[in-house]
């Protein structure tokens, strides 16, 4: 196989970052390929969907939670454009979601995050038992209250994956079902891809959106190589008979210090998940993971005993070192990266698109197009952290 010329871009990697930015960049009238031997899959298929810029505030993120809130604030625009371009609904619901505790230790806990919450501004309200079970009636008696967070919402993850892979054939993006092996250069500029299955992809700016594989591509500067590594998630796909009841809204509960989340979808499906497991790169799922997983939740919320069970989705998450993501130019000339999403993937997809695009746009893709939400989040932040260190 020979070189592919032609393109502007070429975006490595086609997971929920990778697609809405080829479907952006093209829209602005970039000619873009997108390389990925199963796109639309692997963390972003698994994922649950949430949007939750402040059930993800942690202490000591600030700065994320800075941008996590404002990507929330763009997704309503970002659902509704790709909504019009492709006639697809993708299930963007606003109402919010519950945190509850499962005993009163767990209340304790709760209490801290609130206020957290509270003291960094973000929209958080504590409830007792019965006004949690006023809001969500399906949930146990037995839980010790919680706090309502009415500015996280939901989308669900596999209809806009799809959305977005028609938006991006729409739109003229080159699909590529590959494998890229290397970033191509010379003179210090990217010059394109190279391919496993053989040849290579010619373009003038490599946009790096691998997830965790980001950081196996060869070509990268040392320098701004990003430090991914998989953090494997497990989701379960469960769905109520006919006459069950479903729940109303998201609901994510802490169980014995545990956290569970339950993502219900408009066609009476239901996603659990939050695990979190340090284990390289496999993508098999251990027994008591799920037990556990499936135990907590059906504590929270008992009618769960009557569900049947679709499907077990493993994916591996992009982790950093500090959590963050890691978007921005490089030391090559053309080479962005966009990656390292962590758990707020679908979250971030309509800023992160809408960053790498300013960066496309603007003269030099080695300089950024000015101080805004991802100023904290370049990919040589750690090279510099090392240096002061």
């Amino acid at each position: 196989m020979g070189v592919t010329p032609g393109h502007d871009v070429v975006v490595v990697g086609g997971g929920i970052i990778g697609l809405a930015v080829a479907w952006r960049a093209a829209g602005a009238g970039r000619d873009v390929a997108v390389v990925d031997p199963d796109p639309g899959r692997g963390a972003t298929w698994a994922a649950a969907g949430m949007l939750a810029p402040v059930a993800e505030a942690h202490f000591g993120e600030e700065s994320l939670t800075a941008l996590n809130v404002a990507a929330g604030r763009a997704w309503p625009d970002f659902a509704r454009d790709l909504e019009a371009a492709t006639g697809r609904t993708v299930h963007f619901r606003r109402d919010g979601t519950l945190l509850v505790a499962g005993d009163p230790s767990d209340r304790t806990a709760t209490d801290r995050v609130l206020a957290f919450h509270q003291a960094m501004g973000l929209a958080a309200v504590r409830l007792g038992r019965s006004a949690c079970r006023e809001a969500e009636p399906l949930l146990s008696p037995r839980i010790s209250g919680g706090v309502d967070l009415p500015d996280d919402h939901q989308v669900d993850n596999r209809a806009v994956a799809t959305a977005l892979l028609d938006a991006c054939r729409t739109a003229g993006v080159t699909m590529i079902p590959d494998r890229v092996t290397r970033v191509g250069s010379a003179g210090g500029r990217v010059t394109g891809v190279v391919l496993a299955e053989g040849g290579s992809v010619g373009a003038a700016s490599v946009v790096l959106a691998a997830g965790s594989r980001s950081g196996e591509v060869g070509g990268v500067p040392d320098s701004c190589r990003p430090p991914v590594r998989p953090v494997r998630g497990v989701t379960l796909r469960l769905r109520a008979p006919d006459g069950v009841p479903c729940l109303r809204r998201t609901v994510r509960a802490l169980v014995h210090g545990r956290s569970c989340y339950l993502v219900p979808r408009d066609d009476g499906g239901l996603v659990l998940g939050a695990t979190v497991e340090e284990r390289g790169d496999g993508l098999e799922v251990p027994l008591g993971g799920v037990a556990d997983l499936v135990e907590d939740a059906r504590r929270v919320v008992p009618v769960l005993d009557e569900y049947s069970l679709l499907e077990v989705s493993p994916g591996l998450r992009p982790g950093t070192p500090d959590n963050g993501p890691i978007v921005g130019p490089t030391d090559l000339v053309g080479l962005l990266v966009a990656t390292g999403h962590y758990r707020n993937g679908i979250l971030l997809a309509p800023v992160t698109a809408a960053e790498v695009v300013a960066l496309l746009d603007s003269d030099d893709c080695g300089t950024p197009p000015g101080l805004g939400p991802f100023a904290a989040f370049r990919p040589d932040r750690f090279a510099a952290r090392g240096a002061g260190s």
